[in-house]
């Protein structure tokens, strides 16, 4: 379902008057600072969690300029990150550029704007020095499995793993480390991988984040079973060294943080299903194709580039942008009677 605002519509709400320092703020006194951007639908893997695995899609991605002016106007609203994500982003022809352009936004509005990007990494290695130049602050790679067998079964792509692993050290050589690596646990498809996971974030120096399987895939793919909780995740890794567990970095991370007993390694557990961490949410997301969405379990967009393409002004945009934070859901109901799954599949939303 498709939100569009009209012109009558875009005037600042009460609430948002009420802001002090201007910055988005929800019905449910959360303030919005994160922002993940999705630059493609496209990706050069079928994920079995993801994607059903047949070609045919229509791929929609909007001009880079025009990313660049709604980057700009969600950083004069306090966005304090971004996230530039896919599909896969560096299939995305001039991501360099935006990259830049964003970097450039550091001297306008907020100097310590973080500029992350998610990648399944196949692509990293030769990108990785200048996506750092760019400006880049930091990266994520997803990578579902540490043997090449499961992650060519999962990712449906052959001789991949290699690929990522290089990408990933890459990464780490151009400063953009320490990389996070995103794994997403299914039960009878990479259960078997938790206690590699940690060997490999000890010996490769990388933060690994397990994330519990959300029903966000084109396919039927998930059920409650298949859902690897946060307490059994816990468990089989205080089998392989004791962990003690960190502070949050901040009060609306999404990961509980982790590490070993000696002080090697460092493990974060993204937990959505089991442990849903809605009350301190503070993302919003844009499609490839210029819609916001006020959560990833959203049932309606907003139909930002149609308000561009009416002629819209900076000033209408940020009012408009108010609006539709302003009416940000409370939280997900993942397990709840009467659920439905989002109107898009997680590779048309943005990862």
């Amino acid at each position: 379902m498709l939100s569009i605002l009209e012109p009558e519509q875009l005037a600042p709400s009460a609430a948002a008057d009420a802001e002090p320092d201007g910055r988005l703020r929800d019905s449910h006194n959360r303030t919005i600072t994160d922002l993940r951007l999705s630059v493609t639908d496209r990706c050069n893997y079928r994920c079995v969690y993801c994607r059903t695995g047949e070609d045919g899609t229509q791929y929609s991605e909007l001009p880079i300029a025009d990313y660049a002016r709604i980057l700009r106007v969600f950083v004069s609203l306090g966005i304090e990150k971004i996230r530039l994500t896919g599909g896969e982003p560096l299939l995305r022809q001039g991501l360099l550029d935006l990259i830049r352009e964003t970097a450039q936004l550091r001297s306008d509005f907020v100097p310590s704007l973080d500029i992350a990007l998610t990648t399944n990494g196949h692509l990293l290695a030769p990108l990785a020095r200048p996506l750092r130049e760019a400006g880049l602050s930091r990266i994520t790679v997803s990578m579902d499995a540490v043997d090449s067998e499961t992650f060519a079964r999962i990712t449906r792509v052959p001789g991949s793993f290699e690929r990522v692993r290089d990408g990933i050290r890459a990464a780490q050589d151009a400063g953009l480390g320490p990389v996070k690596v995103n794994c997403v646990l299914m039960r009878g498809f990479n259960d078997s991988q938790i206690e590699a996971f940690a060997e490999f974030s000890r010996n490769e120096g990388v933060i690994v984040r397990f994330i519990e399987f959300m029903p966000l895939e084109e396919g039927r793919t998930w059920a409650p079973e298949t859902v690897i909780p946060m307490d059994e995740i816990v468990a089989r890794l205080n089998a392989v060294r004791p962990l003690v567990e960190l502070p949050p970095n901040h009060l609306s991370e999404t990961a509980r943080r982790f590490t070993f007993d000696d002080g090697r390694g460092e493990i974060g557990i993204i937990a959505p299903v089991s442990r849903p961490f809605c009350g301190h949410c503070s993302r919003v997301r844009l499609t490839s194709d210029g819609k916001v969405r006020t959560c990833l379990f959203s049932q309606s967009d907003h139909d930002l580039v149609g308000l561009m393409q009416r002629g819209a002004s900076d000033d209408d945009m940020r009012s408009w942008i108010r609006r539709v934070v302003e009416r940000k859901e409370a939280r997900h109901h993942i397990g709840e009677p009467g659920f439905l799954k989002p109107s898009r599949s997680m590779v048309h939303i943005g990862g």
